[in-house]
């Protein structure tokens, strides 16, 4: 059988277990179970942590930016970022470059949950790659963005 084959979803050869999109729903199902029980014991939800991991990066940022880091739509990323600020998780102001574009930074609170959220993750993350030889793991990054570059011309335009 083809190794192709049997992950199209339009070919009689189609098996679930080897379609990749299955297989990736799969396993961030699984990884955002268990990720969100540990972040819910400290008080955060799994969008909250997207947004502090992402300007754990560099803060601050623009809401488009995180948005598109996050994979969330701006209008959402729009109302979590409120309740991140009401929480005092972050602090937003216009850029002085463009007053259209909200900047987003890590408040001091947003910068110690950030601390715990990062503790309460990282096991998780050693046990996944735990016996993934490096050059496998590297292989794996490089093919899951060729996955998603082949992707970009189907993407719908944003307009």
């Amino acid at each position: 059988m083809d190794a192709f084959m049997s992950g199209n979803p339009g070919d009689s050869a189609f098996r679930v277990k080897r379609y990749p999109f299955y297989l990736l729903n799969r396993l961030v199902s699984r990884y955002n179970s268990i990720i969100d029980q540990r972040l819910r014991a400290i008080g955060l939800d799994i969008p909250s942590w997207r947004v502090l991991m992402i300007l754990g990066e560099r803060s601050p940022r623009g809401a488009r930016e995180i948005a598109e880091a996050a994979v969330i739509n701006l209008s959402t990323m729009t109302r979590i970022i409120q309740r991140m600020s009401a929480a005092g998780l972050v602090t937003t102001a216009a850029s002085q470059d463009d007053a259209r574009v909200t900047l987003v930074a890590l408040a001091p609170l947003g910068e110690s949950q950030l601390a715990q959220a990062r503790q309460a993750t990282a096991p998780v993350y050693a046990h996944l790659i735990e016996g993934l030889d490096p050059q496998d793991f590297e292989k794996l990054i490089v093919l899951l963005d060729s996955l998603h570059d082949n992707l970009e011309p189907l993407a719908p335009k944003a307009g």
